[in-house]
Order: structure tokens, then sequence, then C-alpha cells
């Protein structure tokens, strides 16, 4: 079973507790040019170069790949060799995400992203609803999304949550 309604709230509080767990903040150190030299002109100092390392380079780009991206994954009809282009450390996980590909309900599950919010770089809080069949059965649950060789992916942490959460036991899952 991939998603018990009966854990349906516990489930949602467990996840969002891990994933706020799971996020690093970093900030970024601004420094700025001065006229040391005494004369008085009004000279103007350089602009300093701030490279921001809170966010991609390009946030609104950056979000629209983790969005689609991110549905693309759970999107059934999307075949497990894309899925697996998406998943962080993909190939590794090929064990998890056949388990949870081919599971019953597996094949019923869709993804709708609404909201991105980057925390590092390389790294993106995610909001977002797993529907069943069309209908929502996990709202607004919280991931994270990793950039790895260039493209936004869902994180390992991520997966292994929705298929710990839907495993019922407190056992861990092989590969997670």
């Amino acid at each position: 079973m991939v998603l018990g309604s009966s854990r349906r709230r516990q489930g949602g509080a467990r996840i969002a507790a891990w994933a706020a767990a799971a996020v690093l903040m970093a900030g970024a150190a601004v420094t700025g040019c001065g006229d040391d030299n005494g004369s008085g002109s009004s000279m103007t100092s350089p602009s300093p170069s701030v490279q921001r390392t809170d966010r991609p380079a390009d946030p609104a780009a950056a979000k629209h790949e983790v969005t689609e991206n991110w549905e693309r994954f759970f999107d059934p009809k999307v075949s497990l060799d894309d899925k697996e282009a998406l998943l962080e450390n993909g190939s590794e996980m090929r064990e998890v995400l056949n388990s949870f590909s081919h599971d019953e309900r597996g094949n019923q599950v869709t993804a709708n992203v609404s909201a991105v919010k980057f925390t590092s770089a390389t790294e993106a809080d995610v909001r977002y609803t797993l529907a069943l069949n069309g209908n929502p059965a996990l709202r607004d649950a919280a991931g994270v999304s990793v950039e790895q060789d260039g493209t936004w992916k869902v994180s390992v942490r991520t997966l292994c949550a929705l298929v710990q959460l839907s495993s019922g036991d407190a056992n861990p899952v092989p590969g997670c």
C-alpha cells in the first residue's frame, strides 16, 4: 500500500517534521568597499560582487524545473528509467524506486507542486499534494528537491519517507 488513508494525518506530520529537520540554511556574506585615501573626492567605489548562496543563479528557471521534474517523477505514465533520472542517486536507488513504482497504488499516484522555496543553491523545500486516482490523498506534504549533475531531482529522503509511510511499520525500508 502506498498511501494508507488511516495514516494520512500521522504520516503527513512525520513527513513535515522530517523535511524541516533535513533543511540546512545558508547565508550570504556581504562586504563593501570604501575610499580611504582621505582626498575628499566623490569618486564612486565599485559595487561588490555578491554571490548569493541561498538560491540558484536563476531562481525562476530552477523553480520551473523543480516543479516540472517533481510532477513528472510522480506521473504513472513516465517510464522507470526516466523516473530514475529524476531521483537523487537514481541508479543507486533502483530497488526502492522499483518497489514504489510497482506497488498497486504507486501507479495511481500523481503530485501537484504548490510551492518551492530554495534553502540553498542546490536544495529546495517543496510543498505538494499527492493524489490517488485524481483524489487528494496527502495534502500539503513537505519534501525536498536537490540539484544533482545539473538537474533538479526528488531527494532520496523524500522518496524514502513516502515509502516508509506507506509500509506502515517501524522497520527501515531496504535501500533507504
